[in-house]
């Protein structure tokens, strides 16, 4: 592991999202110096980093945001240029697998070429000593045989995780063609009470509170036959940042080792909520994908090996922690023990 005593500087892409937010705070509570690009909106899309900002004249929060867009390289330049970052998280994306058969270029665009403009950019500002992580996506394996491991081929079957396999070998292509320290981290699904509304885990802890505070009856979703590798959030961008500490760049698997399918996630969490999930579930085709992903599950015993990580939250508690949250913001006076 890497010692250094001087405060680091971090850049995040996508550091209003999920993964985002938790690895600004994780930094953080490591003494970074952390950056973020934003994209200018009509509406404040921070709310998930509000929170780290107690006292906005406090400064003693070294979290700077800054205007921009993944797909616009001359703003990449400027950015890394100015701010020279020790590590370069690439988390930006269009991340919906579902929404990217309806919106396939500017996937590619924002997942694919978005990544290049980053890479460029470091190479050709020689920032050397700079260190990249790409967020690789389980998806990419698509229905390879499980369960999957770093030696696993790609099958890629969305526009979603075509895109993911391109930033995959591009990084590994810049690493060895241009010695960079850039790597991947191939992260399994992984949610929290910050996922966003529109995926599947989320939509459906939202839903029950809906249904138990009166103001929801039904749930409408896609294939409940489905089958994925769930974990926690905030321990997988731990894992990101131990990517980064090595002395060498490698990839690696992140995951839980444990596969539940749909059904399973949907019958767990209304039942925790007391509820009977056939009475409010509803399946819906617009839901469906043209090209399903059976069964997603990561095999991390290279990340156990070599970076100490492992899942601690388990599937059930995964489901409590997201029920609880959105029951306190539904105003629910109900708590999962």
């Amino acid at each position: 592991m890497i010692k250094n005593s001087r405060i680091k500087k971090a850049f995040i892409t996508g550091i209003t999202g999920q993964d985002g937010s938790y690895l600004a705070e994780f930094l953080l509570r490591k003494g970074y110096e952390v950056h973020g690009i934003i994209r200018r909106a009509s509406t404040f899309n921070t709310d998930r980093l509000d929170h780290l900002y107690k006292d906005p004249h406090d400064k003693s929060v070294k979290l700077f945001l800054h205007y921009g867009d993944i797909n616009d390289s001359n703003t990449i330049y400027k950015l890394l240029a100015v701010t020279k970052p020790d590590e370069v998280y690439n988390l930006a994306a269009q991340s919906h697998v579902r929404v990217s058969f309806d919106l396939p270029e500017y996937t590619m665009d924002t997942v694919g070429l978005g990544t290049v403009r980053i890479l460029e950019a470091l190479k050709d500002l020689n920032m050397k000593k700079t260190r990249f992580y790409q967020a690789s996506s389980s998806e990419m394996f698509g229905n390879s045989p499980a369960p999957q491991n770093e030696n696993t081929p790609f099958d890629p079957r969305s526009p979603y995780a075509v895109a993911k396999v391109m930033a995959h070998n591009i990084t590994k292509n810049y690493r060895e063609g241009y010695k960079m320290f850039a790597c991947s981290g191939i992260l399994f699904n992984h949610e929290s009470p910050q996922r966003g509304q529109t995926f599947l885990t989320r939509k459906v802890t939202v839903a029950i509170a809906e249904i138990l505070a009166g103001r929801q009856k039904y749930i409408y979703l896609g294939n409940l036959d489905a089958k994925r590798d769930w974990g926690y959030a905030p321990e997988y961008v731990k894992a990101m940042w131990l990517m980064l500490q090595q002395k060498k760049p490698e990839d690696f698997v992140i995951a839980t080792g444990e596969t539940h399918a749909v059904r399973e996630f949907v019958e767990t969490a209304f039942s925790l909520a007391g509820l009977n999930w056939k009475r409010h579930v509803k399946i819906d085709s617009r839901y469906l994908r043209p090209t399903e992903v059976d069964l997603l599950q990561g095999d991390f015993s290279k990340a156990k090996k070599k970076l100490g990580w492992e899942p601690k939250v388990k599937f059930r508690d995964l489901i409590k922690i997201m029920l609880n949250s959105d029951f306190k913001k539904a105003g629910i006076k109900k708590k999962i023990k």
